[in-house]
């Protein structure tokens, strides 16, 4: 189970990343059901990061404000569910966020009140 809750009226988990020789480290991500691919940070934190860029493939994206871009698309190793996942990681935003993609086959809960828990349980 990944848990979080409830901040400033928004739904938020936890992820942690692993970085090649570097310790484990934990970033808090707004739970985002209105995109699909699996997680997206903010463009410096990436830069920072150093999350190689996925060469060939890049995400067609329509935003809240209805304009569309072409995002680059990264990737990273997390722990998901006590397992090491790659993922794809959009640089893009002002916040983490956490999307539909890596909800798949899970059953997200959220307790809809300021410090109200989240959960997200893997239902394979």
């Amino acid at each position: 189970m990944i848990s979080g809750i409830v901040k400033n009226g928004r739904a938020t988990a936890n992820i942690v990343f692993r970085l090649q020789n570097q310790p484990d480290f934990t970033i808090e991500f707004v739970i985002d059901t209105g995109f699909t691919d699996s997680l997206s940070l903010p463009p410096p934190a990436v830069a920072v990061l150093g999350f190689p860029f996925v060469y060939d493939y890049d995400i067609y994206a329509n935003l809240a404000d209805n304009s569309n871009v072409i995002l680059p698309v990264h990737q990273a190793t997390i722990i998901w569910h006590g397992e090491e996942k790659v993922v794809n990681v959009l640089a893009t935003g002002k916040r983490p966020l956490l999307e539909t993609a890596l909800l798949d086959r899970h059953e997200l809960v959220i307790e809809f009140i300021e410090g109200g828990l989240v959960t997200i349980n893997d239902l394979t």
